[in-house]
């Protein structure tokens, strides 16, 4: 199954971005996922190995070269390694860059640098064939940056104490959705990833469009920002980031399965941190809401 984050379908994982001939040789999963032949997921749909490749560009796992190949404890490593480094950044900045009324700009002006420079650094490691942990702790570090400038401005003129609140909200989410995911309450198909994309790319759309009104003097837009409509939008934003992590759990699982080579870990834990830090600004941003409106 092709994973819906992009980030995911550099190395394979869900598929090698060609289609497996009939030729290509199918893997079974390494280790006890490779207990019963003919193996499937949990939604029944026969399990292909993401690394069997094509006539025209082979591909197979480093379980079969006989390499190094990625477990959970690789991936909780580098996921706490990018995730270490967006909050020490954050915490820096929130200390450094002050958003007082002499600060501000600065602080503003620093962290609008810092969101672009992350996201040129998101978009060059997503378009590599291969993980540079440079670029993904690069990208966790500028980020962290972005995230405690608007944390500090959101918790000093909006909503003292809502930092907190955020991240515990973003913790019990993950929470949420991987106790969900592996009672296979979730069950991650490709009907499921398809609903999922698509109410993506439409949230996205009605994000700039909203941001285009406001740009064009329409005031508060097309309403995102506050009141009852604030609220519904921020809660299918926060929906959709749990979407996103089952879906980025599924394609751990099978990396992991089919013996993904240990450096894809890096991949894992890049795609964990985008998909956080988006449910965390979606729970900030919810929270002040319900928090201004009282």
């Amino acid at each position: 199954m092709r994973s819906s984050n992009p980030i995911f379908t550099r190395r394979g994982f869900g598929g090698s971005g060609r289609p497996a001939g009939p030729e290509a040789e199918r893997l079974q999963p390494v280790g006890a996922a490779g207990a019963a032949a003919g193996a499937a997921d949990p939604s029944g749909v026969p399990l292909t190995n993401p690394y069997a490749g094509s006539a025209d560009a082979p591909l197979v796992s480093d379980a079969r070269r006989g390499g190094a190949t990625m477990t959970i404890d690789d991936v909780v490593v580098r996921t706490a390694a990018t995730l270490g480094t967006v909050v020490l950044t954050a915490a820096l900045s929130w200390v450094l860059l002050p958003v007082d009324a002499v600060g501000v700009g600065r602080a503003f002006g620093i962290g609008t640098g810092a969101a672009l420079v992350a996201f040129v650094l998101s978009m060059v490691q997503t378009f590599r064939r291969t993980p540079a942990p440079a670029l993904i702790l690069g990208y966790a570090a500028f980020e962290g940056v972005l995230l405690g400038v608007i944390s500090s401005a959101t918790s000093t003129y909006i909503a003292p104490g809502v930092v907190v609140q955020a991240v515990l909200g973003t913790m019990a989410v993950f929470a949420g959705v991987l106790i969900a995911y592996k009672r296979r309450w979730i069950r991650v198909t490709r009907r499921f990833q398809g609903f999922v994309l698509g109410a993506a790319t439409g949230f996205l759309l009605l994000m700039v469009v909203d941001l285009l009104f406001s740009a064009f003097g329409a005031g508060d837009g097309l309403g995102f920002d506050s009141g009852a409509t604030g609220v519904l939008f921020g809660v299918v934003g926060i929906v959709l980031g749990a979407c996103f992590l089952a879906l980025d759990f599924k394609q751990v699982e099978d990396g992991i399965a089919y013996g993904a080579p240990r450096e894809d870990s890096w991949f894992a834990a890049f795609g964990l941190t985008v998909t956080l830090v988006w449910i965390y600004l979606e729970t900030l941003r919810l929270l002040s809401i319900l928090r201004g409106d009282n």
